[in-house]
């Protein structure tokens, strides 16, 4: 019952955010009270250690990921709707990217119970992802939930993302961290613009 939930809510909620993102290009997008495409961190946030296994059950740590901007996203393979369009949308990144080996495009399932090493690989394929540019991690619950809550997003049980895997609200957003660990900006997943606006970001970052 609570899986069928959470699957019916993730639908639900795509749905509605990409209802308001189509109407950004509408003459009334001035009253849109959709997410901005570029979010600041609520607070300073910084990727904590952790180890973690990718689509290929290869281990990855913090520290492997030193030195090296971090495109990063947030998904469980059961919700149908938001997670693969935001992870269309990280293609798009890896596919504008290919010349930037100091660049790594992260997915973390926030349902690593049911996101195994074989679940994650089949779904990564489905978005031609290298897995030598793009990890799909998954690992201990506890382990990848502290990460996402200490690094990336806040929870909220008091509100409808209480029935979500992690309870982690926001996971359609995209997350760019530089190469000393730090979030420096959050991207609406959602907006059709979000390839162009980390791109830029990254380039600015790099002046």
């Amino acid at each position: 019952m609570l899986i069928g939930f959470s699957l019916f809510f993730c639908a639900g909620y795509g749905l509605l955010l990409l209802a308001l993102n189509h109407h950004q290009d509408a003459p009334e997008a001035a009253l849109d009270d959709s997410e901005p495409l570029v979010i600041a961190p609520d607070h300073p946030r910084q990727l904590i250690d952790f180890s973690l296994t990718d689509q290929d059950g290869r281990t990855v740590t913090r520290a492997d990921l030193d030195g090296k901007f971090l495109v990063v996203s947030f998904l469980f393979t059961s919700c149908s709707l938001t997670c693969p369009v935001v992870s269309q949308q990280m293609e798009a990144i890896q596919q504008r990217t290919t010349n930037q080996p100091d660049l790594k495009l992260i997915s973390l399932t926030v349902d690593p119970d049911d996101d195994t090493v074989p679940v994650l690989a089949k779904y990564s394929k489905r978005f031609s992802a290298n897995s030598n540019r793009w990890l799909f991690l998954t690992g201990d619950n506890v382990v990848i939930h502290q990460l996402i809550g200490a690094s990336f997003l806040s929870s909220d049980t008091n509100n409808a993302f209480s029935y979500m895997p992690g309870n982690f609200a926001n996971i359609e957003r995209i997350a760019l961290v530089d190469p000393q660990g730090r979030v420096r900006n959050y991207f609406d997943g959602l907006d059709n613009d979000v390839p162009d606006a980390v791109i830029d970001e990254i380039k600015q970052l790099k002046q």
